[in-house]
């Protein structure tokens, strides 16, 4: 319990940490960068985000299995798991490099109608150091996703603080010393290996597991694969949605307008990470809940528990980036990404539901009942692509959110909540009860606080600072009183108590 509530807490303070430093640290880099080189390196990213999928879900299968073993103290078997899975990952790895050459040989191809030569040529050594950095990625991740089974989080978060702070720090001596987008992805790989090097001494010094290459078992690997299947599908349509609107404007317009969506894409990244630091320390314990038989009802009460908690800090932020995130992103970033604010309005606005529902993707994990979701994100992601490409030939940034958009309230608002309900047995009437109660403090907040701001011009640092100060504690003191319930008013530190026993 100590290290839930610490590593859930932990994983605020790295978000915290991680939105300061790129408060700070992202217009300072932009602005080294130019907007071109920017979106070059934004760009690369994108196109080897689409290589990790071939994770192929196996990371949360480590998780979930070697939970499952503990719980029912079958040690053998999960070192010989272990093994299997190291297995696996260096052919992965291997596959990994072979698909990355063959982007790096044939980059000129794909973008050489809206390229120069320059920047095909920054584009190519990018491309081959991220597939690299990738490869060796992949037979380590095991020991990443040993330490979250064993719950070992306040390690493991510590070790990503420490990592926040230290990263744009070099980054910014690079920058300094006239390196650009290339010597960022050089310090990039460098601290992923030393990541990576930790967690693999910490597994065999401290948690003192081990690795046996007995057997290769194929009814087990039958087993995951079938689990694993779906959560590939859903990291599919998870590259689909954030990674091919920049590969897509790459294409049709250059670098400049993939710096534009690129912003937006990393504020759509914040966001998303408020909601999944909570829920990224339940898969042990709502996979023992299942082991254990527990009823619908204290899923259900999990499920919504959290689920508030989550709302109040999610129309937090999305209140707060409606009032303020067109003057924030323009004093920020520059007038040059103005429309960086719609851009990203169109991934927030519908995220927002699904993000407050996150405890209910670990519980089809921990249930093995991903097949419906995956299928259906898989569906809806295509629906969204094909629509997506041709708004953007007429509308750029724009059109790509907007495809993403329509297809985030389709799938995982409209059909999820039904299929929760109905085949889930989680409680959701009660649960939109719960939220609509709780919309009427940022609903009426937001529209008084538009009505002010409507007559004031935020256009200097300390009128934003102030206006955004004043909003948070009206914010703050309106739940505190009239939104919160009983025990979350008990609550003395963030998430404590949030899983009760």
């Amino acid at each position: 319990m100590n290290q839930l509530k610490i590593g859930a807490v932990l994983s605020y303070i790295s978000i915290f940490l991680t939105n300061i430093i790129a408060l700070l640290y992202t217009p300072y880099l932009l602005r080294m960068l130019g907007q071109s080189e920017y979106g070059l390196y934004s760009l690369v990213a994108s196109v080897i985000a689409y290589l990790t999928v071939l994770d192929l879900g196996f990371g949360n299968a480590i998780v979930r299995y070697t939970a499952k073993y503990r719980v029912e103290n079958r040690q053998e078997e999960q070192y010989e798991m272990f093994g299997m899975f190291l297995i696996l990952y260096i052919g992965i790895g291997v596959f990994a490099l072979l698909i990355g050459l063959g982007l790096y040989f044939n980059v000129d191809t794909l973008f050489s109608s809206s390229m120069d030569y320059d920047e095909i040529r920054k584009i190519q050594i990018m491309m081959l150091l991220m597939t690299l950095n990738l490869a060796i990625t992949f037979p380590f991740s095991l020991f990443g996703s040993i330490i979250t089974a064993y719950e070992d989080f306040i390690f493991q978060k510590l070790i990503n603080i420490a990592r926040i702070i230290l990263n744009p720090l070099v980054m910014v001596v690079m920058l300094n010393m006239g390196y650009k987008a290339i010597g960022m992805v050089v310090v990039t790989t460098l601290f992923n290996i030393v990541t990576l090097l930790i967690n693999y001494w910490y597994c065999c010094h401290k948690i003192k597991i081990k690795i046996y290459f007995r057997r290769f078992r194929w009814d087990f690997f039958k087993e995951i694969s079938i689990y694993s299947f779906w959560i590939f599908l859903s990291a599919i349509v998870d590259r689909i949605y954030w990674s091919t609107g920049q590969f897509i404007l790459g294409i049709y317009y250059g670098a400049a307008v993939v710096a534009i969506y690129a912003v937006a894409i990393q504020f759509q990244g914040i966001y998303m990470g408020f909601s999944s630091a909570i829920t990224s320390v339940f898969l042990p314990k709502v996979t023992a809940l299942i082991a254990n038989n527990s009823d619908n009802k204290i899923i259900s009460d999990l499920f919504i528990r959290v689920g508030r908690i989550q709302y109040i800090i999610m129309s937090f932020i999305l209140t707060g980036f409606i009032l303020f995130g067109h003057s924030f992103i323009k004093l920020w970033a520059g007038d040059n990404y103005g429309e960086s604010y719609w851009i990203t309005l169109c991934f927030l606005i519908p995220l927002t539901i699904p993000l407050t529902q996150n405890l209910g993707i670990t519980i089809l994990q921990a249930r093995n009942q991903m097949k419906f979701r995956s299928l259906l994100y898989v569906l809806i992601s295509m629906f969204s692509l094909s629509i997506s490409i041709p708004l953007a030939k007429y509308y750029a940034g724009i059109g790509c959110a907007l495809g993403v958009s329509v297809a985030l309230i389709i799938g995982q608002i409209i059909i999820m909540n039904i299929y929760y309900k109905r085949k889930i047995g989680i409680d959701i009437p009660r649960f939109w009860r719960e939220i609509a109660k709780m919309s009427l403090i940022p609903l009426l907040l937001g529209i008084c606080s538009y009505i002010i701001l409507s007559q004031i011009t935020l256009d200097k640092p300390l009128y934003l600072g102030i206006s955004i100060m004043i909003f948070s504690v009206l914010y703050i003191f309106l739940f505190w009183y009239w939104g919160l319930n009983a025990y979350e008013r008990q609550l003395l530190l963030p998430l404590r108590n949030i899983y009760k026993k």
